[in-house]
C-alpha cells in the first residue's frame, strides 16, 4: 500500500452550529456525521477511510471564510456547507478562488452560481418560484404580491424572478422592501401590506429577523383576512422555531418534507431520528437534504473516478445520479453543476407540513458551466 492510499480521504463540512442559524447547522452537522459514518462502516471509499473535518461557522460569513481557509490548509479533498448565499460567497474566496478546492453548496438558493469547481445540490428558482407561483394563483385567485425581504443577494435575485413570474401570470407586485438580517420592527412594513391590499406576502426575510416579522404579521390579522403567506425555504426546523399560530397556513416549496412517503425517505428519516433525537431535525430548507445528496453524489463520483483527485471527481460528478435520496431520486444535470430533483408544495397546519402538490422531477435550468 502506498503512502497516498493509506491516508484518509478528507471531507470538510462547514455548518452554523452556533449563532442564529444553530438549529439549522446542528442538523447539518448530524447529517455529515451520519453519512460519513455510514460510508466508513461499508469500507470507506476506494479502500480508504473518510475523515470528516467538521467546522462551526457560527452564523458569520467572516468565520465561515476563516474555516474554509483552515480546511484548505488541512488538505480537504472536498468542502461542503453554508446556508446563506453570502456565506457561500465567503467560503468561495478562500476555498475555490484561492484554494482551487472542489466545493458543494447544499442549500436552496437564488441560482446563477457558475464556477467549474462548484456544484449545487439544493433547489433554485426554476424549481421553486416557477412552478409554485402559477399554482398558488390558480388555487387561491390571489394576484397582488408584497415582497418583504432581507437585504442580501438571495432575496434580491429571488424577488426579480418572483416579479417576472407573477407579472407573466397576470398578477402584480404591490410592494418590495429590504431590511438588515437582524431587523425587528416591522410595523411600517405591516402597515404598507395592509394599505396596498396585498393578497400574498412572499417572505424572504431570514433569521433572526423572520421570527419578529411573522409574529407582527400574525397580530395584524393578515391571514384571518384571507391573505396568503409564502416562505419557500420554510421546513420543519424553521416551523418548529416559531409559534405554530404565527405560520398557520404558510406555503413552502422544497425538495423534501418529512411527510414524503416513499420507502427510502421514510427509512432515512427513521435512521436520522434514531441517531439524533431532538430539535435539530432532518429537513430540506435547513440544507440537510442537499448535504445528504451532495455527500452521496460526491462519493459515487470518487468511486467512478477511482481517485479523490479534484479534476477526475469533477468529471464524474458532472453526471452522477442517486437512485434513492430524500424526496426521491436525483441526478446532476450534465454541464450545469445543479441537480434535477423532485419538488413538493407543502402547507403548514398545527405545527406540521402536509404536502398539497407533488410537482415531480424538475430541471434546474441553470447556465452551462464553462470549463477550461
Amino acid at each position: 500500500m502506498t503512502d497516498t492510499a493509506a491516508r484518509p480521504i478528507k471531507v470538510g463540512v462547514i455548518a452554523d452550529q452556533t449563532g442564529p442559524l444553530s438549529f439549522v447547522g446542528l442538523a447539518m452537522a448530524n447529517v455529515a456525521n451520519m453519512v460519513v459514518a455510514d460510508i466508513n462502516a461499508k469500507g470507506g471509499l476506494l479502500g480508504r477511510r473518510v475523515e470528516l473535518l467538521l467546522e462551526d461557522s457560527a452564523t458569520s460569513d467572516e468565520v465561515a471564510a476563516a474555516r474554509a481557509t483552515k480546511l484548505v490548509k488541512q488538505g480537504a479533498d472536498v468542502i461542503l456547507g453554508g446556508v446563506y448565499s453570502s456565506t457561500r460567497q465567503a467560503i468561495k474566496t478562500p476555498a475555490v478562488t484561492r484554494g482551487k478546492t472542489l466545493y458543494i453548496y447544499p442549500e436552496q438558493y437564488e441560482g446563477q452560481e457558475c464556477d467549474p469547481l462548484i456544484f449545487c445540490t439544493g433547489p433554485v428558482p426554476a424549481q421553486q418560484v416557477d412552478p409554485f407561483i402559477p399554482w398558488l394563483m390558480r388555487e387561491t385567485g390571489a394576484k397582488r404580491f408584497y415582497l418583504p425581504s432581507a437585504d442580501y443577494i438571495w432575496p434580491r435575485v429571488m424577488n426579480a424572478r418572483v416579479r417576472e413570474v407573477v407579472t407573466a401570470s397576470g398578477g402584480s407586485i404591490v410592494g418590495e422592501e429590504y431590511h438588515p438580517l437582524d431587523h425587528a420592527d416591522y410595523s411600517g412594513t405591516i402597515a404598507r401590506i395592509e394599505s396596498t391590499g396585498a393578497e400574498v406576502v412572499f417572505c424572504t426575510i431570514v433569521p433572526p429577523g423572520v421570527a419578529p416579522f411573522l409574529e407582527q404579521l400574525h397580530r395584524s390579522g393578515f391571514r384571518q383576512r384571507g391573505g396568503q403567506l409564502v416562505c419557500t425555504y420554510f421546513d420543519e426546523n424553521f416551523l418548529n422555531a416559531v409559534p405554530a399560530e404565527h405560520v398557520e397556513g404558510l406555503y413552502s416549496c422544497l425538495d423534501y418534507y418529512q411527510a414524503v412517503s416513499d420507502p427510502f425517505s421514510k427509512r432515512l428519516l427513521e435512521q436520522y431520528e434514531t441517531l439524533y433525537p431532538g430539535h435539530a431535525r432532518f429537513t430540506a430548507g435547513s440544507a440537510c437534504s442537499g448535504l445528504y445528496r451532495g455527500l452521496r453524489l460526491w462519493a459515487k463520483a470518487v468511486d467512478e473516478a477511482g481517485t479523490p483527485h479534484r479534476d477526475a471527481v469533477i468529471a464524474a460528478l458532472d453526471h452522477a445520479t442517486l437512485a434513492d435520496g430524500p424526496g426521491g431520486p436525483a441526478e446532476m444535470v450534465p454541464g450545469q453543476h445543479h441537480v434535477r430533483m423532485n419538488m413538493y408544495i407543502a402547507q403548514a397546519g398545527g405545527g406540521r407540513f402536509r404536502i398539497v402538490e407533488q410537482l415531480g422531477a424538475i430541471d434546474p435550468n441553470e447556465a452551462e458551466v464553462a470549463v477550461g
